[in-house]
């Protein structure tokens, strides 16, 4: 399918999205001021800020009630307002940008499972899209977002290549998971094997091992896996032991288009151990919240604050 520019990581929109909160809650001190020109200095940062500014300043004027009211309450809820609905268009958009090069696609909230012309089995978790590119010597599927579990039909004249940032998993007649998240892959074999290339390195994964690579890390000596916490979400489930309290929002948002801002950044560092329905992304951040002693304020279905 015909390549699109691909818009700001995930990674980046987040960073932006709570640069742009900050600045317009209060003004920054000497040292954060400091901060935000050095990320700034980033041109993929700077490109994915000045885009949510722009959306902001253009959605602030226009929400409801904006007319005049006490000056900080006024600031507050312009700001909240304005970032919801930015934040919106920024996820539709990216949405939209995802569908036109993908061939299977699964939404934020669904899964989606897929039988592939040569008889391969395709099931790809909340917020994942593959492309698809099948001729007489190669099966290639390039994995644009999220994660997906692939069941290789044999072919022996046609080897079956999973591609994702830049590195390639090969079955060696097999059933396996890649994911793929801020720019790095993970791979995860579940039957039989897996050659896994990527950051210069190579490795062959044997079942119930695991491994990963990133844009300045190799392929990393495959290593024991609990496969039952690796695919829970494709039982509906998320299994999380001793996870920053950052990273399992990142892992609940796949399931929910939405935004969670935690008004405390150091709050994202707190340990998560529990199992949580996949279906229900807010209540398990209830649980979540509650059982570290926080709490999560729902301004809007798309914006979450998260503090003490």
């Amino acid at each position: 399918m015909s390549e699109t520019k691909s818009a700001s990581p995930p990674a980046v929109r987040a960073a932006a999205i709570d640069w742009w909160l900050r600045r317009n809650e209060a003004t920054l001190s000497k040292k954060e001021q400091a901060a935000f020109e050095a990320w700034l200095a980033d041109d993929a940062n700077r490109a994915a800020y000045d885009r949510l500014s722009a959306l902001g300043d253009f959605m602030a004027p226009r929400w409801p009630g904006a007319g005049p009211q006490r000056k900080t309450r006024r600031r507050r809820r312009k700001a909240v307002a304005a970032a919801s609905l930015a934040l919106l268009a920024l996820l539709f958009s990216d949405e939209i940008a995802l569908r036109l090069r993908a061939d299977v696609l699964a939404g934020p909230g669904e899964t989606k499972q897929a039988t592939l012309s040569d008889g391969s089995r395709i099931e790809l978790d909340s917020r994942s899209a593959v492309a698809l590119d099948f001729g007489p010597t190669q099966r290639r599927v390039t994995l644009l977002a999220g994660e997906a579990w692939f069941e290789v039909a044999p072919d022996p004249a046609r080897p079956f290549v999973v591609e994702a940032a830049g590195g390639t998993a090969t079955a060696l007649g097999t059933a396996f998971d890649v994911a793929l998240e801020n720019g790095k892959v993970r791979v995860t074999v579940t039957s039989h094997s897996v050659r896994v290339v990527g950051g210069g390195g190579e490795v062959t994964v044997e079942e119930g091992q695991q491994s990963g690579f990133g844009p300045s890390r190799a392929a990393a000596a495959p290593e024991p896996v609990d496969l039952a916490r690796a695919t829970a979400w494709r039982r509906g489930k998320l299994m999380f032991e001793n996870q920053p309290l950052g990273e399992v929002v990142r892992a609940l948002g796949r399931y929910h288009r939405g935004f969670v801002y935690f008004l405390d950044p150091a709050l994202q560092a707190r340990h998560v151990t529990g199992v949580f329905n996949a279906q229900d992304p807010i209540a398990a951040l209830d649980e979540i919240e509650t059982s570290l002693g926080l709490r999560a304020t729902h301004v809007t279905k798309y914006l979450t604050i998260v503090h003490e």
